[in-house]
Formats: structure tokens, C-alpha cells, sequence
């Protein structure tokens, strides 16, 4: 296997992902840089690397893309790391500051809009800061570390996989592992299969807490209960079954222009 340079998200949620790569062996085939997930995506568009954990929107705009099969972060239930945070009920809210980190909750916050919550908003990008914010809109969407310690008790809080399951009964699936063709290797899925299952481990699970707690702002227990019960890093069919209807809803909504087939590493090109 060739040098490989990945780009990673420097998120809680991916923590057990890059287990391997963080606490295993050295690994001197592989680089790791961390970044926002709206800039993997840049990375592997440009080329500036060869894997990334991209939202799954982006890989409807990207070229020449495999996914790396059988993991993923998704939520099977409240996700509690997406959340909209608004001022008044979601009825009558008309802006929303979108976090400018995030694409594919964007995406499913104007989706769920669309189908759900009564019509298009005006979306308005801003850095994530809740104060500022809902200084500016009635809503603000944030994603990753920030929305695990919004208090709240204060606002009204819509999270985002949970909506998606209520109206669904599917899971919510937000980014996954995807690799440029020319570096697609077969072998490339073990490595990246057996960080997730290293990274998940319970003793290991124990351990990201210990380290994860006092830099997100919450408690051990909270970090331990957010990896293994809020979080799905499977990708399964049922995980492609709400992927695919997800791709289906933004394009009805105007989000995408059209669905690409999921073509996945070691795969030929998926059906429809």
C-alpha cells in the first residue's frame, strides 16, 4: 500500500474511528491531518488528500469517489452532536444560522423543513457562537462538540436525526469514509473497519472518555453514553436505505441537482 494522507474530523464523534491511527502502532504508511467535515470534503475534492470522513452530501459533488464500506456516523435515535436551537417555536421561525462547519445537517435541516416543518427558511452562515447566533436569527443549527453542552433548558432544541427517524424510520446517516480513485486500495476498508471496532471497545470507549470529557465540557459518563448509544458507526442496508431516500428528499427540495450511484471501495457502481 502507497503513502496515504487522510483527512479527518476533530470531532468527539469520531473519536473511536481513528483509534488505530491515535493510539495503535506506529503507522508510517499513513498521514492524518484533522480539520472541519466542510473541509475534508475540500481536501479530497483538490486532492490535497487521499481518504477523508466527508458529510454524505458532499460526495454527490465530488468526482471519482469510492466509500469505504461498513462504517459510517450515523444515529438511530436522537443524535444529541445536531441540533437546531431556536428562540420561538419551529412554525414560525424564518432564519436559521447555519454553523459553517456542517453541510449534510444543513442539508437535512432544510429537507426537514420542506417536508416537515412547513417550508423553505432562509439559512445564513455564521461561525459557531449560539449567543451570536440567535442574536441574528431565530434559529441556529449547530453540529459536533458545541451542541453537546447547549443548555437546554433554556431554549427550544430540535435534534436533527431524531426528527429524521420520527418521520422516516430510518437511520440518519451523516458522513463516511471516502477514498480518490487513484488511491483506492481493497485493503484500504480492513484498516479503516478495524480502527472503528478497536476504537469501540469498551475499555477503549472508557479510555476516549477520560480524554474527551474535560475538552468537550461534559461528563465522562455523558461521553461514553453519546459513542455508544447516540452514535451508529455501522453502515449497513438499512443505513443505505436512509441514505438513499435522504439523497431523494434534496433533490426534490433543490438541496442537490441530481443523485449519483454509490459506488463503494472494492464494489462495482451501485444500483439506481
Amino acid at each position: 500500500m502507497g503513502y496515504v494522507r487522510i483527512s479527518a474530523i476533530s470531532f468527539l464523534n469520531t473519536a473511536p474511528l481513528m483509534w488505530d491511527f491515535e493510539h495503535g502502532p506506529p503507522r508510517p504508511g499513513f498521514e492524518v491531518r484533522y480539520t472541519v467535515p466542510a473541509q475534508c470534503a475540500e481536501q479530497l475534492r483538490t486532492g490535497a488528500a487521499d481518504v477523508g470522513i466527508i458529510p454524505v452530501i458532499a460526495y454527490e459533488t465530488i468526482p471519482d469517489l469510492a466509500i469505504i464500506p461498513g462504517v459510517s456516523i450515523s444515529s438511530r435515535r436522537s443524535v444529541r452532536s445536531i441540533l437546531l436551537v431556536a428562540r420561538k417555536p419551529i412554525e414560525e421561525v424564518e432564519t436559521v444560522a447555519a454553523d459553517t462547519s456542517s453541510r449534510t445537517s444543513v442539508a437535512l435541516a432544510r429537507v426537514l423543513f420542506a417536508k416537515w416543518w412547513g417550508g423553505q427558511r432562509h439559512f445564513l452562515a455564521m461561525e459557531p457562537d449560539l449567543d451570536a447566533m440567535l442574536g441574528t436569527c431565530d434559529a441556529a443549527l449547530l453540529i459536533g462538540d458545541p451542541a453537546l453542552t447547549v443548555d437546554r433548558s433554556r431554549y427550544l432544541t430540535y435534534d436533527l436525526a431524531e426528527e429524521w427517524n420520527r418521520f422516516t424510520g430510518k437511520p440518519a446517516v451523516f458522513a463516511f469514509w471516502a477514498v480518490r480513485s487513484e488511491a483506492a486500495r481493497p485493503e484500504l476498508a480492513r484498516v479503516f473497519q478495524q480502527s472503528r471496532d478497536h476504537g469501540l471497545e469498551p475499555e477503549n470507549v472508557r479510555a476516549l472518555a477520560r480524554q474527551w470529557a474535560p475538552r468537550v465540557g461534559i461528563a465522562e459518563r455523558e461521553v461514553v453514553s453519546y459513542l455508544t448509544e447516540n452514535i451508529d458507526y455501522a453502515f449497513d442496508a438499512e443505513h443505505r436505505e436512509g441514505l438513499e431516500l435522504f439523497y431523494r428528499h434534496a433533490v426534490d427540495c433543490g438541496v442537490i441537482a441530481a443523485i449519483r450511484p454509490l459506488v463503494f471501495l472494492g464494489q462495482s457502481v451501485a444500483a439506481g
